[in-house]
């Protein structure tokens, strides 16, 4: 570790941000295929609860180092409503992964950087041209693919991402507000802080006692979950957003790989070609918003990037 972390501090910043998001989307695809694990032995939503009681177990390090400094904020109602929506999208998220294939549910989940570019525009008054429209047209194009409405029926779980991605993007709304003054991990924590007794309460409906060795799938769910949180934070600071989203989608083929491993599921040709076009349109929103927050700076914050703004659960 010692010779690694010089080696990586002489990296240029793009390279960091590269291997930061790599690594983000192999701590947030083991926690996928871990999570459905644990779906098999609890309801999903006594697994959201141990996500975030664990998760606020292993940022408590942090909090202690740092006297608990950290959560200093004067926006305590935003990280509020922020852990609302991440709750709810949570709850759909993890049932949903308990329903369907996980390569599948992966890749409906991409849409979420498109409900951003939408929210911006309609919450925010962010001016959104045809390019951009055109590109989340496109998207919602590659959703209809995966859950094809007429040539089959849809899916319930199909729909529960579908509604999830819509609360994950208010969340990562909010969350692009509050970076812009509080620590990253500060947001992190808030999260785990606020969800883990707002999550026990639907958890108490369906209660039942864990195994030893569903506690220690649990357990390492949550540590990716946090690991993943992290490296995605820092892999933005370190690089523009067009530079390391591309490596953020390597959760697809990671998920997908571990569906066909560990569960024997196969996803079709329609989802694949569903999920480039998702894919394919989100990468060009964020090209073209990093692209026109260059030609604003100085002058004001510029907009919010659909790709940067992407909740990780």
């Amino acid at each position: 570790m010692r010779l690694a972390l010089p080696a990586f501090a002489g990296l240029s910043a793009p390279v960091k941000g590269a291997l930061l998001m790599t690594g983000a989307a192999v701590a947030f695809s083991g926690m996928i295929g871990l999570l459905r694990l644990a779906t098999d032995a609890l309801h999903p939503f006594e697994v959201a609860f141990f996500r975030n009681l664990f998760g606020l177990v292993f940022m408590l390090p942090w909090l202690m180092r740092t006297r608990f400094q950290g959560l200093h904020t004067e926006r305590l109602g935003l990280h509020g409503l922020r852990a609302l929506t991440g709750l709810a999208a949570m709850l759909m998220w993890f049932m949903a992964l308990s329903l369907m294939p996980l390569g599948e549910a992966v890749a409906l989940s991409f849409t979420t950087p498109l409900f951003v570019t939408i929210g911006a525009a309609l919450a925010l008054g962010e001016v959104i041209r045809a390019r951009r429209i055109s590109a989340t047209l496109a998207g919602f194009a590659g959703m209809l693919i995966i859950v094809r409405p007429g040539v089959e029926a849809v899916q319930p779980a199909a729909m529960l991402v579908i509604v999830s991605a819509v609360f994950a993007a208010c969340s990562a709304l909010i969350v692009k507000s509050l970076s812009r003054t509080d620590h990253g991990n500060s947001i992190v924590t808030w999260m785990v802080v606020f969800l883990t007794p707002m999550s026990l309460v639907p958890a108490l409906f369906v209660w039942q006692w864990p195994s030893l060795e569903t506690v220690a799938v649990l357990f390492a769910m949550a540590g990716l979950a946090t690991l993943g949180h992290i490296a995605f934070t820092r892999a933005m600071t370190r690089a523009d957003i067009s530079a390391v989203l591309p490596f953020e989608y390597l959760r697809l083929p990671m998920v997908a790989l571990i569906g066909y491993l560990a569960f024997g599921e196969v996803m079709d040709p329609w989802a694949w070609a569903g999920a480039a076009l998702i894919i394919a349109s989100t990468l060009y929103i964020a090209r073209r918003e990093a692209v026109v927050a260059r030609e604003r700076r100085p002058h004001d914050p510029g907009p919010i990037s659909a790709g940067s703004a992407k909740e990780k659960l």
